[in-house]
């Protein structure tokens, strides 16, 4: 039977071809030398599909197809049951579609898991699988040999494929303009599509919400989290595969301009299947793209002659007069392909008769493939607005199979600013935040308070030494509101009696809770609460008040001062913060009434704890460092914000991040990865349960101990290499026993400055997972630098007033409430922490030495002998 293949590429937009590669490859050639290219299209018309089929074959150096097929061989039935969040029935009208499909060698795999997947499906071909390339001919054959193979047997009634001929760009266009729905609906003639708006509605599919402008100026609303995350389920999902690190043909920045440009819906089950070749070995990188027998050779020179046929005459080039080079940027992480004249040459184009001349040995760029770090990867995916779901890697450790979706909300990587950017404030990423950091925390907000607490909760204490849930839902925009008004010298937002009962929360003593600061005076009883959709329209009224602040900023009626973007700072991670807090009390109820979080692929334990399990530990479990002088705090002086006029350039901290101060740590020795569940569960069943308190992290069912999710506990083998989160006195208590001690502030800054690889390199902060995940630092690249896995961190340093502190003006009971002697220093940040708090190394955070719930795990340091 003959492969169905639809021509996107013929009309693409009004009936008018969309990529005139002729005009790209006389532009290219126009250049001066040393500057000539041409497109890396070319490489791919229907010879070139064949040649590199010929490579993935016969040439073991080109190591990127094998790694991947492994991956694909053996992780395939995981991938499948993942993209589909480990549901038991596939929706109906399920698409299937891969970016530059080729020979399908690799896709059989994902196409056979698919089919087991749908075994009892009720309706038949409830999956459509659609080949996307740019060859005609090479698609049909490519698909027939599919259908004739014991693969395509596989798929009858199942799995049905089918090809799009087109590039990137025209079948994304056909995607996004509702051409799928038609076609599924009969209309298979190549004038489906005829380049006119297409009206049905709920037919066509959006491209990423999230625009990629920072700015949403007045336009930033407060809505519902349920109007603004859930998907249009009117939709069948769409999983994307693009594989063979294909993206790598993008520069830095197409690339994450591209994956935002795909359709896929925060919430409706959409993913993308992404390979990515690592930063390998330069040598490895250049023999990949150029085999000993040739293969690669004839592939590229192959350019060559599509080019001239291309232009109207397929032999312009004399092959012989040319030879291919390549060579590894080891800086920018770019393999690079080049054409090399071997002589003075000129060539002639037929199409306009003009000389194209080339110097002997001058270069003509054919191709350039990026390659990733991990620093790479995790840019691209925040650039991109994705979110790994999972990753697998093959067995050598050089290539990654990413499963990323669109999430309800992200936070972006920190970068300094242009002031000309729009919806900048600030040159620093901790100054005075932006828009659209209000945007994304209010995002968050809004899926921990409404996603994740069902109505039956609302009145309960999930953790005694807190207030009720509904406490925190009307604190954080009465908080917002006290500020602004006194920053404005306005009337509060309507009820005015809410700073009565919202103002301040509770903080009390753990061994004693009548001992407290001072505090609002709440309800005692439930009916005495305002009801909750009364607080979220105040809260919606406070997000307004504050985006006219913006609005006034903006047009100079308001001046921007230091005291103004102080304000705006504190209310901003105050709110940040809560939602923290308020996350670890949700998570002793999780299982039992706390919801999990919406719209987030929720995590398959069972393969992840397989990855995990096979990670590498460090080669050695310690590190030595020190002697050095390090620097803590930042300058930031809250008195002068009346006489600064650096606003936007300046960095902004709470009370007790200031002054800077430089400190001597001596040597010592600390273990390279926090202590772990394993680790401390050890301990504890081994006899150590007499010397530290059952963590609040840990939860006993049916005899066994399990460890708190907010997917409910899981067991603790699924959870043995997460940093442990427990109380001070009990991790003091185990390294104690261990012959160490928990490190002083200052040596594990120092331990943080040298090895922590921050967001920008993966770290869980910003909720990048919704759980612990295990530490990465200690590992054999970059230097031993890595991730703690998503916790904060316990120091021996006890929170106390340092040379220079000043307690705040806006909040003078921020810190010097706590100066008690009973709570210690905390660094780093934990899984909910977002990425303008955990990164700024002037943050100190606290918490109660014998508090147990807060998200904070630590490490062993050691002394190092004194010689004598």
């Amino acid at each position: 039977m003959r492969s169905s293949i639809i021509d996107v590429h013929t009309l693409s937009t009004d009936g008018l071809p969309q990529n005139d590669i002729s005009k790209q490859v006389a532009e290219g050639l126009s250049r001066p030398a040393g500057h000539k290219q041409i497109p890396t299209m070319l490489l791919y018309d229907e010879r070139g599909l064949r040649l590199y089929d010929e490579i993935t074959t016969e040439a073991p150096e080109y190591y990127l197809f094998g790694a991947e097929e492994e991956i694909l061989k053996n992780k395939a039935d995981d991938i499948v049951q993942i993209m589909h969040r480990g549901a038991i029935n596939v929706p109906a009208d399920e698409v299937v579609i891969e970016l530059g499909a080729g020979a399908l060698r690799k896709t059989s795999h994902i196409l056979r898991s698919l089919s087991h997947f749908v075994e009892r499906a009720d309706s038949a071909n409830p999956i459509t699988y659609y080949a996307l390339d740019l060859e005609k001919r090479e698609l049909s054959r490519c698909l027939e040999t599919i259908e004739k193979s014991d693969i395509g047997t596989c798929l009858e009634g199942k799995v049905e494929t089918k090809g799009m001929c087109g590039t990137y760009d025209d079948g994304l266009r056909f995607i996004e303009r509702g051409g799928l729905q038609r076609f599924k609906n009969g209309n298979s003639s190549p004038t489906i599509w005829d380049g006119h708006e297409i009206p049905a509605q709920g037919v066509v599919r959006e491209a990423s919400p999230f625009s990629t402008d920072s700015s949403s100026g007045s336009e930033v609303e407060s809505e519902d989290v349920t109007s603004s995350s859930t998907s249009d389920d009117s939709q069948p999902p769409l999983h994307i595969l693009f594989l063979g690190s294909s993206l790598g043909n993008f520069s830095r920045d197409e690339a994450p301009a591209f994956l935002r440009s795909l359709p896929l819906r925060p919430g409706a089950g959409d993913t993308l299947l992404l390979g990515l070749d690592h930063d390998n070995d330069k040598n490895q990188i250049e023999v990949a793209y150029n085999d000993k027998k040739g293969y690669t050779k004839k592939f590229i020179m192959n350019g060559l002659r599509a080019a001239g046929r291309t232009l109207g005459n397929e032999s312009m080039f004399i092959e012989d007069n040319w030879d291919y080079v390549n060579v590894y940027n080891t800086v920018e992480r770019r393999h690079e392909a080049y054409f090399k004249s071997k002589c003075k040459q000129s060539v002639q184009d037929p199409s306009t008769q003009k000389e194209i001349s080339f110097l002997e040995n001058e270069l003509m760029k054919i191709e350039e493939s990026y390659k990733f770090s991990e620093t790479d990867a995790y840019s691209l995916f925040s650039d991109a607005n994705l979110r790994p779901i999972e990753r697998w890697t093959d067995s050598a450790g050089q290539y990654s199979l990413w499963l990323l979706e669109r999430p309800p909300f992200q936070f972006p990587i920190l970068r300094s600013n242009s002031l000309e950017s729009i919806d900048t404030y600030s040159t620093s990423p901790f100054g005075v935040p932006s828009r659209r950091e209000w945007k994304d925390l209010w995002a968050a907000w809004d899926v921990i308070t409404i996603g994740m607490i069902p109505p039956s909760m609302l009145h309960q204490k999930p953790i005694d030494l807190r207030h009720i849930c509904l406490f925190y839902l009307g604190h954080i925009p009465t908080f917002l509101d006290i500020h602004l008004s006194r920053l404005l010298g306005e009337s509060h937002t309507e009820p005015g009696e809410y700073k009565y009962i919202f103002e301040r929360g509770i903080d009390p003593n753990v061994d004693d809770p009548t001992v407290c600061h001072p505090h609002s005076e709440v309800p005692q009883n439930d009916e005495e609460w305002p009801a909750v959709s009364e607080i979220l329209h105040f809260q919606k009224r406070v997000r307004d008040r504050l985006m006219r602040l913006y609005d006034d900023i903006d047009t100079g009626k308001l001046e921007l001062t230091r005291k103004v973007g102080r304000v705006l700072f504190m209310t901003l991670e105050h709110e940040a913060m809560h939602a923290e807090t308020l996350l670890y009390m949700l998570l002793q109820r999780a299982g039992t009434g706390t919801l999990p979080p919406p719209n987030f692929t929720a995590p398959n334990w069972e393969s992840l704890s397989a990855i995990w399990n096979c990670s590498p530990a460090p080669a050695v479990r310690v590190v030595e460092l020190g002697p050095a002088v390090i620097k803590l705090g930042h300058e930031d002086n809250e008195d002068e914000d009346f006489i600064a006029s650096d606003v936007r350039q300046h960095e902004l901290g709470w009370d007790n991040e200031n002054p800077i101060r430089e400190v001597h740590v001596s040597e010592f020795v600390i273990e390279w990865r926090p202590v772990t569940n394993g680790d401390f569960h050890s301990f504890y069943v081994g006899g150590g349960k007499e010397k530290v308190k059952f963590p609040a992290s840990w939860i006993e069912q049916d005899g066994k101990i399990q460890v708190r999710t907010l997917y409910g506990p899981v067991p603790i083998d699924i959870a043995v290499h997460w940093p442990v989160i427990v109380d001070y006195n009990s991790l003091s208590a185990y390294a104690t026993v261990k012959g160490g001690r928990l490190p002083t502030e200052p040596e594990l800054r120092l331990f943080y400055e040298k090895f922590n690889a921050g967001y920008v390199g993966g770290a869980n902060i910003g909720f990048r997972n919704w759980h612990p995940v295990p530490a990465t630092t200690g590992g054999s690249r970059d230097g031993g630098r890595g991730t703690n896995g998503g916790v904060w961190e316990w120091t021996s340093t006890i929170l106390e007033k340092v040379d220079g502190f000043s307690p705040s003006k806006l909040y003078p009971g921020y810190s010097a409430d706590f100066f008690d002697g009973k709570h210690q220093i905390v660094l780093g940040g934990s899984y909910a922490t977002i990425p303008r708090i955990a990164e700024r190394k002037s943050f100190r955070n606290w918490y109660q030495r014998n508090y147990p719930y807060a998200w904070v795990g630590g490490r062993i340091a050691y002394d190092v002998p004194k010689h004598a």
